[in-house]
């Protein structure tokens, strides 16, 4: 049975070390329990230390394609070579001792105190290392789940969650309600308990929120921006150039054109307005230039050589005559 590949319903699987034969070695049954963890939750080879008995519990819920365990144990480290990945996912990783839970991942080190967390892939090798003795909280969750809701979460990756997280404190206590609760038969149920953990994770991981939201929407309007000011460097000396066509063009609203703008300090004509003189200027100083000023005010924008004029003397302080 193995609960990483998903489940129409929600069941748990309890095991624990005391209820292996008393017949088995310390290394038989060290073993009979890495297979059974493998086969249950997460595909991962773990080691145990030589001086001390092994003892070692799971407890793993499966809430449709999410898997909640509860481990414990004299486990000291967990490692996760490329052959093992064969499930692709992520691992919350949740700390319930007064140990200290540390690892690598992405290039990033991790050190996770007692209540702390951190979101690891199982998509990749990894290594971790306990004290003698441990016990933690495992969520694991299928890699295509937590992509589609939230597609930079390996941004997220590696980096420790307080204890004193909202976010975190109210996961724990919702897992803690669907271990301890009977399994859910409900189809509609199982999605919206599998939506909740992953909404929860976001939260915890910095992955969704207030936070995130604004840092996507600068994000966002950062690259339109970029655009809209692209668009003005490459079409200013068209005369018909207006925040409409850009708009259009960009698949924008004026509205929001004109508001992007205007966040940068300078208004659309006013975004317009200085290429086209500096585009003026430059032709009238180049020394070898016989084109009338007219010409000029025409091929660098202006339909009208009476404005061009105004602008040119208001904004370089002479007329565009002296500047040949």
């Amino acid at each position: 049975m193995d609960t990483c590949r998903g489940s129409p319903l929600s069941r748990k699987t309890v095991f624990s070390s005391a209820r292996l034969s008393p017949h088995l070695d310390e290394r038989e049954r060290f073993s009979l329990w890495q297979n059974i963890h493998v086969a249950e939750i997460l595909s991962v080879e773990h080691g145990s230390p030589e001086n001390l008995p092994f003892e070692a519990s799971i407890e793993a819920t499966a809430v449709g394609s999410v898997v909640l365990g509860q481990m414990s144990g004299t486990i000291e480290q967990a490692t996760r070579k490329a052959s093992n990945i064969a499930n692709d996912g992520y691992l919350l990783l949740i700390n319930k001792a007064d140990t200290v839970l540390s690892g690598v991942q992405v290039g990033r080190e991790y050190a996770v105190g007692q209540g702390e967390a951190v979101l690891v892939t199982a998509s990749e090798a990894l290594k971790m290392t306990y004290a003698d003795s441990n016990a933690w909280t495992n969520v694991v969750i299928p890699r295509a789940i937590l992509l589609r809701a939230f597609p930079q979460i390996d941004d997220r990756l590696g980096l420790k969650i307080g204890a004193d997280s909202e976010a975190l404190d109210l996961l724990k206590r919702y897992c803690l309600l669907l271990e301890s609760g009977s399994p859910l038969a409900s189809a509609d149920l199982i999605t919206h308990a599998t939506d909740t953990i992953v909404d929860l994770i976001g939260l915890a991981t910095g992955a969704k929120g207030r936070a995130a939201e604004l840092a996507g929407l600068r994000g966002l309007r950062a690259a339109r921006l970029e655009a809209v000011l692209a668009r003005i460097a490459e079409d200013f000396i068209d005369p018909g150039i207006s925040a409409q066509s850009v708009a259009q063009q960009l698949g924008l609203s004026v509205r929001y054109v004109h508001d992007l703008l205007q966040e940068t300090g300078m208004s659309f004509s006013e975004r317009v307005l200085e290429p086209r003189l500096q585009s003026a200027h430059r032709m009238l100083s180049h020394k070898h230039s016989d084109m009338r000023v007219s010409d000029i005010a025409l091929t660098s924008g202006f339909s009208d050589v009476s404005y061009f004029n105004r602008c040119f003397r208001r904004r370089f302080g002479y007329t565009p005559t002296s500047a040949r």
